[in-house]
């Protein structure tokens, strides 16, 4: 089951310890109590919108999505930023489940498309990815302005 939470919900505390799991398996250090504060300012201020996969009230996954304008359409995107299944829960279709559910959501909400990034070399993601039908953007280069 696929299902949005809140900061407010019983299960924001176990999505908030699978986030932190997620940016350990990324080289971040550990960090629970910053983890679950940042998480909940994001959630509370609407910059982002948490679901979760459960698997008899256990959390498997999570995607965090955030709704952007997209100006020249004068509509909105869907911006897939996070979306996790540690390895213990990985190879079930939690991942495409956790897709399939924003996908739904975002297209219910009249967007104009749903767009997400992944590292050039993560195979697995855009293997998903492109069984789920998304593309390549061509033409197109991403700046960084790191500012500290």
């Amino acid at each position: 089951m696929i299902t949005w939470v809140d900061s407010s919900d019983s299960l924001f505390a176990p999505v908030a310890a699978l986030f932190d799991e997620y940016r350990v398996h990324y080289g971040f250090p550990s960090a629970p109590h910053d983890t679950q504060a940042w998480l909940t300012e994001q959630v509370t201020s609407g910059r982002f919108a948490v679901a979760a996969a459960l698997d008899s009230e256990t959390v498997r996954g999570f995607v965090t999505t955030a709704v952007l304008p997209a100006s020249l359409t004068l509509g909105t995107a869907w911006l897939v930023r996070d979306l996790f299944v540690p390895p213990r829960a990985r190879r079930r279709g939690v991942a495409r489940a956790l897709l399939a559910h924003v996908v739904t959501a975002a297209r219910t909400a009249g967007a104009r498309r749903v767009s997400l990034q992944t590292e050039t070399d993560n195979e697995p993601a855009l293997t998903l990815y492109a069984a789920a039908g998304f593309h390549p953007v061509t033409g197109l280069d991403m700046l960084n302005l790191p500012l500290n």
